[in-house]
């Protein structure tokens, strides 16, 4: 069986291989093939890669490529975790926002926005490639902004099977469990327990938690809000967590607590996208390291805990057929009544050989569902704007985002963003301009 990375010269490929090398006797990868356009890096971490497979008795082989229709070809799986314009565009995307008095995160508001119309036409260029090279093929797309990837994929590239899928979940149901006020809560293992969570990514409501199939809810609310009263700086504010009586993803800090958010901004430098070139310098030396076999530690600073645990699980239980429930984002199909049954949602999935199959949903409450219906214009705006360059589509799109400029200052904040990735952007640049 072969597996394609697209960005296999990303810092986080040495837990992906981790994962793969965890579950060999379940999942038996021949060719891993790691896919870069920057050489230098792939020798890096891809050799980095080899040596770790090779240490633990090469039970598949490591190829390492700047062909990614090479890559691509006879894939049974390929996935994506590229970023368009390096780390640089990152920080071009954070400033932008900040010389504006917006949000410049990389998935919220115009940062993300920005990475969102680099990156779609990318993804979409690569289901052409699957398309055409390895049909049939599971794209799983770990590139942010995960959510609004998959939605061009859903409506521009319907025939290729694709999800999107985030550690933020994963992440939430493991801290659940390590605070679990049960015995033995600690030892219990992901997979017996299933968190029920709605929403967008980045976006996104956790309401419901189950130990083999036991409702836990009330112990985690409950858990959740005697740790919110004793810490002196809490992350949420207790009223609101107590009228929700639902766990926020935390990325909702930023439409939540806005000012907050601003302010910390205006503290730069350091932005995260120059905390995260710091950390990936020291990183790279590392992985050249011609003795090293091990990720060093200082792969957890990253950002991407648990990584290797979604995507190598959710392959896994693709191709073993295994029924197991995932968090990821697809089109919802009806799951949701009411919701219009094209939109890309994150929630719980069915995972087996046959695909991803969304389980059935009650709506999100009103005083969350005009939020994300909102956000659901911006996003499908968005993709409009990327596919086909149109510029009005993208001025509407920052218009609709609740974390968007003023009206009188949508142009302004357009006109920056499409010169400063001007590079990325050339669906939006006539010949002549």
């Amino acid at each position: 069986m072969k597996v394609a990375v697209i960005g296999g010269g990303s810092s986080y490929t040495p837990e992906l291989i981790n994962g793969f090398l965890q579950r060999v006797e379940q999942f038996p990868l021949s060719e891993l093939w790691l896919v870069d356009i920057l050489p230098e890096r792939l020798q890096i971490v891809g050799g980095f890669a080899q040596r770790m497979v090779a240490a633990k008795g090469a039970p598949f082989k490591v190829h390492l490529t700047t062909d990614r229709r090479e890559a691509v070809r006879d894939a049974s799986y390929v996935t994506t975790q590229l970023r368009v314009g390096w780390m640089q565009a990152r920080r071009e995307d954070e400033y932008l926002g900040l010389r504006h008095g917006l949000i410049g995160q990389e998935t919220t508001g115009v940062g993300g926005m920005a990475k969102a119309l680099r990156t779609i036409p990318v993804i979409l260029s690569i289901a052409q490639d699957m398309r055409e090279l390895a049909p049939g093929a599971l794209l799983v797309n770990f590139t942010n902004p995960a959510g609004l990837v998959t939605e061009a994929l859903a409506r521009h590239a319907p025939d290729v099977p694709a999800a999107g899928v985030c550690n933020v979940p994963i992440t939430t149901k493991m801290h659940i469990l390590e605070s679990l006020p049960i015995e033995g809560g600690e030892s219990i293992t992901p997979e017996r327990a299933e968190l029920k969570t709605l929403g967008l990514n980045h976006l996104s409501w956790h309401r419901g938690f189950s130990i083999d199939g036991e409702d836990m809810w009330p112990q985690v609310m409950e858990a959740f809000i005697g740790r919110l009263q004793e810490d002196e700086d809490p992350e949420w504010d207790l009223s609101t967590i107590q009228s929700l009586q639902m766990i926020p993803n935390y990325y909702l800090q930023y439409f939540y607590y806005t000012g907050r958010k601003l302010a910390a901004q205006e503290k730069w430098p350091p932005s995260r996208a120059e905390e995260v070139m710091t950390i990936e310098e020291e990183l790279l030396a590392q992985y050249a390291e011609a003795d090293r076999t091990e990720p060093p530690e200082g792969l957890m600073q990253r950002g991407g805990a648990y990584y290797s645990t979604v995507a190598t699980q959710l392959l896994n239980a693709h191709y073993n057929d295994l029924g197991e429930t995932h968090v990821v984002n697809v089109p919802h199909r009806g799951a949701v009544p009411g919701w219009p049954e094209d939109w890309v949602l994150e929630m719980p999935c069915q995972v087996n050989r046959d695909g991803l199959r969304p389980l059935p949903a009650d709506p999100l409450p009103q005083v969350t569902a005009g939020l994300l219906a909102q956000v659901k214009a911006y996003e499908i705006l968005t993709v409009e704007a990327a596919v086909h360059g149109d510029r009005n589509a993208a001025y509407q799109a920052l218009l609709a985002h609740p974390l968007g400029p003023a009206a009188d200052k949508v142009q302004e904040v357009l006109d920056d963003l499409l010169v400063t990735n001007r590079e990325y952007l050339p669906q939006f640049w006539n010949v002549e301009d």
